[in-house]
């Protein structure tokens, strides 16, 4: 791999979203000449990197033209050309994570069939290719139904109640789970390089909002027991040494009511679970995702401070030039930090930006983050 420190040295990231509008943020403390490969020339990242590309991310020469631009190819978001990614990989390119990981991890039936086959805990399941296939399975209601390709942020998931809820699913690939009554929701980000230097952050618990199934709030510490803390760590850590894992790895799980540990899925990317990092942590997940492709010594992951990060996100009925009202109020209160993520069209529940608390009383954090989402709304013109 060429040295970073080189001044010809260039970074490829796929994708110019929020996370690698984020990550710029860290390229442009350790100068690290950087572009982005995206489809809106309106991206986040679009102004602020080194160099811009329009293309998309599933065509394959719009991936494989922009990997022969670089010396270092990463994702931030896991929807990809992989066949373009194996050819740049075999001509040579550094790129993490690998294509077989990015493979296996964006179908989410073979990411679940993954986990069998490597004895990690997971919720029962089945696999259908069709909504014609699922109907004539013998099913037991309720269950929880997920796409197998394209879901993010609470779409390509839902509870089917019943079988009249069927009706209403699209006709594609997917994977059908049993129901698991848990506790929480948690969430452990380990990372590593290619020296093997390993480091996993605490676990955090997250939040979801009843309808539109993403994340309204990430807490961490966990408030959970020490021992089921340990053991989300562990199990974290299992995933990725069985992945082989270079990068940045979130694993999303559920504690179940009986205290044991499934894994959800996983991201191969900086994800949502891990923004309080940048305020509460003394490594940041953005620099630590820098650190572990370019093979540099991993961070400290421990919290300075107990943090925690409310989403923010497009209101119902508004659709439009975004608008944040009552920012000024926020911005009142001691050890709240917002960012803003660059967006200019709202869109109900599409993410725009997110506010982190940090606070040694952890449940005071929780108090301020409720009153930050109450306060914050971010509507249109």
């Amino acid at each position: 791999m060429k040295n970073y420190y080189s001044s010809d040295f260039k970074l490829g990231v796929l994708g110019g979203g929020q996370l690698g509008r984020m990550l710029l943020a860290e390229t442009q403390k350790l100068d690290i000449y950087t572009l982005i490969l995206d489809a809106s020339i309106d991206a986040p990242c679009a102004q602020i990197c080194n160099e811009f590309y329009q293309g998309n991310l599933l065509d394959f020469d719009d991936v494989y033209n922009f990997g022969k631009k670089v010396d270092v190819l990463t994702i931030e978001i896991e929807n990809v050309n992989i066949d373009a990614l194996d050819k740049l990989e075999a001509e040579g390119l550094i790129i993490y994570p690998t294509p077989k990981n990015i493979r296996i991890i964006q179908n989410k039936g073979i990411q679940k069939q993954f986990y069998t086959d490597h004895d990690i805990p997971t919720a029962a399941f089945s696999h259908f290719f069709s909504v014609d296939e699922l109907k004539a399975a013998p099913l037991k209601f309720p269950f929880v139904w997920k796409a197998v390709r394209f879901g993010y942020d609470g779409t390509g998931v839902k509870v089917v109640k019943n079988k009249e809820d069927i009706n209403h699913l699209p006709n594609t690939e997917c994977i059908v789970e049993k129901m698991i009554p848990f506790k929480n929701e948690l969430a452990v980000i380990v990372a590593k390089n290619s020296s093997g230097e390993t480091a996993t952050y605490p676990v955090v618990e997250m939040e979801f909002h009843p309808e539109a199934n993403q994340v309204e709030y990430v807490i961490c510490p966990a408030r959970i027991d020490e021992k089921v803390a340990q053991k989300a760590q562990e199990i974290a850590l299992k995933v990725a040494q069985s992945f082989d894992f270079i990068g940045l790895l979130a694993v999303e799980m559920f504690q179940t009511k009986d205290d044991e540990i499934l894994v959800n899925e996983v991201a191969p990317r900086t994800h949502n679970s891990g923004h309080y990092s940048i305020e509460a942590s003394y490594t940041n997940q953005f620099e630590q995702h820098l650190r572990a492709i370019l093979n540099l010594p991993l961070g400290n992951t421990a919290s300075k401070v107990g943090g925690i990060m409310v989403n923010l996100v497009g209101e119902e009925n508004y659709t439009g030039k975004v608008i944040y009202k009552n920012m000024d109020k926020i911005l009142q209160i001691d050890g709240v930090t917002p960012h803003i993520y660059g967006k200019k069209i709202t869109k109900p529940f599409r993410k725009m930006g997110h506010v982190t608390i940090v606070h040694t009383n952890i449940n005071k954090a929780r108090e301020i983050a409720q009153k930050v989402k109450e306060t914050v709304r971010v509507i249109s013109a």
